[in-house]
């Protein structure tokens, strides 16, 4: 255990202070002594109540000092802005959303008053239509059948946990997340960290397999389908998960530094302690199309029947095609795919990334919707999607362009109390979240964030059927792109079913998308053997694109 950190030196030298001016106060009585004891005792005392509190991390990581943000915070958002965010960078969520967030953890009321701060009138500003006839929704636990015809299906929630690894996220915000989870009745995907200790607290899970094959892999970083199937087979986990890439940094690998490493590190990965540990950007156990549907087929018997499926950002577009083909051709599927969009978040990834790679969750969904469609495929795999999703009005909109349930990372981490400090990367989150620093994580209240975790999730799916009922709907499976509205100018405002184009069943198969030119000009030029055609690069290049 390293020794107590800087943070704490105010509260240390509060309590100094408080018994310096008390032992001059008792030898030498002056009223400046007095005064001295006062004003030091408060600050100890405030200190104190701050590290044995434990409804606020932040205060338990910062004793005293933490009220200064606090108070900063209640100037409004001029102050705000000056003083807490740097460099003037906007965070990736508004004080709204995290507000919204942080209530429903909470238990407080949700509502507010004096209407919508939102400009309405704004382009790009979407709402759902209500309707004069609201239904009556009794039961809000929403649940997506996936791979009813395997030995074992999975009864997935509409809203669940997304990805994030053990090492990423503390040990005690990973286990506040699978507790919340076990109450809740939700999922909690591991992440390709590997599943740890702090993922086994009852909570089922989705095992995400990466391209390290951490917790599954050989001594040189190979597949290893024993230790899979050890750990597959366990009741907890439900589903398996292949990640391809993820939004943020898509078709990129990662680096855990050697000093990261430790010994617990090392055992839930399944890598040497002390050593870096590199994540390669492409999976080493399949390199076509073809070769990943036999991999999932060959998981899916390793684990016992559990549903397997595949988690991808969206990027060449034949890329996908190919893969679709490769079900056909195959005559095998995954039994399910989450579709992460660009605008996903990682503790860590290039800026360029960030702001300019991977195509965003509405265009990357319609198309895996339309492709799945367009080859009768729709009905047998089930979509998944994540992408800055938080509220109910979020899942709606994402679940009428055509997914089935929804992942939220940042909204579950804000029910832990992020509070968006943006230093992931430098193991310093103040909330004990994001970091492996026992001094930190260890001031996470377990107990009170799981129940957070799991307020959270029920608020947004009730907010969610009253939304439904309100639009005179009865469950999200009736929810559709003409229940979505867009103002697309001051003066004109539309559906999403007439802003996108939508495939019919069976289309693409029977020729006719040749409407859609993401289909006319790279459908037919798809292999399932190949993640990359020459075809598609030459006309690529041709058309000066590349």
């Amino acid at each position: 255990m390293p020794r107590p950190p800087r943070r704490f030196l105010v509260y240390a030298l509060s309590l100094l202070g408080f018994l310096f001016c008390l032992v001059a106060l008792l030898l030498a009585p002056a009223w400046g002594w007095g005064l001295g004891t006062l004003t030091f005792g408060l600050l100890a005392g405030m200190g104190t109540h701050d590290l044995w509190q434990r409804r606020h991390t932040v205060s338990r990581n910062y004793p005293i000092t933490a009220h200064l943000r606090y108070l900063l915070e209640s100037f409004g958002p001029e102050i705000r802005q000056y003083f807490i965010q740097r460099d003037n960078e906007e965070v990736p969520f508004s004080r709204e959303q995290r507000s919204l967030v942080y209530r429903r953890a909470k238990g407080t009321i949700d509502k507010k008053p004096f209407g919508s701060l939102r400009d309405m009138q704004a382009p790009g500003y979407e709402w759902m239509n209500h309707s004069l006839a609201p239904a009556d929704i009794e039961d809000h636990d929403f649940r997506v059948m996936v791979g009813p015809d395997r030995p074992r299906p999975y009864a997935v929630s509409i809203f669940n946990i997304s990805a994030m690894s053990f090492g990423s996220l503390s040990a005690h915000a990973i286990s506040a997340l699978n507790d919340g989870a076990r109450r809740g009745g939700f999922y909690h995907d591991t992440g390709e960290g590997g599943i740890s200790p702090y993922h086994q607290r009852g909570g089922d899970l989705v095992w995400e397999i990466g391209s390290g094959y951490f917790g599954c892999r050989d001594e040189v970083g190979r597949f290893d389908p024993e230790r899979f199937a050890a750990a597959a087979t366990r009741d907890t986990v439900k589903m398996i998960e292949i990640k391809l890439s993820q939004g943020a940094k898509p078709g990129h690998g990662g680096i855990l530094p050697a000093a990261k490493v430790t010994a617990e590190i090392a055992r839930v990965r399944g890598v040497p302690e002390g050593r870096a540990v590199v994540s390669p950007s492409a999976h080493g156990a399949f390199a076509t199309p073809r070769e990943m549907i036999g991999f999932i087929r060959r998981l899916r018997e390793l684990s016992g029947g559990k549903p397997v499926g595949i988690k991808l950002a969206i990027g060449h577009p034949w890329e996908w095609f190919g893969v679709v083909k490769a079900m056909l051709e195959e005559d095998q599927h995954p039994d399910f795919v989450v579709v992460d969009g660009g605008q996903g978040g990682t503790g860590a990834a290039p800026l360029e990334f960030v702001n300019s790679l991977g195509m965003p969750l509405t265009d990357a969904l319609l198309l895996v919707h339309n492709t799945l469609v367009g080859t009768g495929l729709r009905e047998r795999v089930r979509i998944g999607a994540a992408g800055k999703v938080i509220s109910a009005f979020d899942i709606a909109r994402t679940l009428a362009l055509g997914a089935d349930w929804c992942n939220s990372a940042r909204g579950f981490m804000f029910a832990l109390g992020c509070i968006q400090a943006q230093s992931c990367h430098t193991d310093r989150c103040p909330s004990g979240v994001a970091t492996q620093n026992p001094w930190r994580g260890s001031r996470l209240d377990i107990p009170l964030k799981a129940e957070r975790v799991q307020r959270y999730q029920a608020g947004t799916r009730q907010a969610l059927a009253e939304m439904l009922a309100a639009a005179g709907l009865r469950h999200p499976a009736e929810l559709g792109p003409e229940h979505i509205i867009r103002r697309v100018s001051r003066h004109e405002i539309r559906s999403l079913a007439t802003l996108f184009d939508f495939l019919a069943p069976d289309e693409l198969l029977e020729g006719r998308a040749a409407h859609h030119p993401v289909f006319r000009d790279y459908w037919n030029d798809a292999d399932p053997d190949s993640f990359a055609p020459p075809i598609a690069q030459a006309r690529l290049r041709e058309s000066k694109l590349v």
